[in-house]
């Protein structure tokens, strides 16, 4: 059985949280516990602080590589202005970027393939711009997937899916990617 962390828990929520977040953490364990604990007990109340200073750690690993916020907000605000033809067009360069063979398609469901060593990867991008997005594109994708025999498929979208979406999306293995992976795809 796979160990899912509550999603509200103070650990969940300080590996969410910027990782200096958990250092002060930190650093608030060790000094309550040196102004308050008697001298002999004050290693005790220091090692309390070890699971958050590992969060922490976990957090800055995480984090080292993701985007700024603001570095998300504006990829959000350019791609949302650009044709299909412009965002297309600048998906396949960043693909190509990341070492993949670039295929266009005319399929429904499916508006890319991506093939790196041999992995297929079929990406829906077509809807990116919807402001709700149901089952529909995803069954399609999915559909798509199997037609082609690709061994996995992603869905690129600025805005949240709906919730069935969400659940048919972990049901048949469909990558949503988010916003701050498509900036990172974007990225410079």
């Amino acid at each position: 059985m796979k160990f899912k962390m509550p999603p509200n828990s103070l650990f969940a929520i300080l590996l969410r949280s910027r990782w200096w977040v958990s250092l002060l953490v930190v650093a608030a364990i060790v000094l309550l516990s040196a102004a308050l604990l008697p001298g002999p007990y004050v290693p005790f109340g220091v090692v309390g602080a070890l699971p958050f200073l590992v969060i922490a750690l976990l957090a800055a690993w995480r984090q080292r590589h993701a985007p700024d916020p603001a570095r998300v907000a504006a990829v959000l605000a350019q791609t949302a202005s650009m044709s299909w033809r412009d965002f297309a067009a600048l998906l396949e360069a960043a693909f190509q970027r990341q070492g993949y063979g670039v295929t266009r398609l005319n399929q429904p469901g499916a508006d890319f393939q991506l093939i790196k060593g041999t992995r297929t990867t079929l990406v829906s991008g077509k809807r990116w711009k919807a402001a709700n997005t149901g089952v529909q594109p995803l069954q399609a994708l999915s559909n798509a997937q199997s037609a082609l025999g690709a061994s996995a498929s992603t869905f690129i979208s600025l805005a949240p899916v709906s919730d069935s979406a969400q659940r048919l999306a972990k049901a048949q293995d469909i990558h949503l990617m988010s916003l701050a992976e498509l900036a990172q795809l974007l990225g410079p």
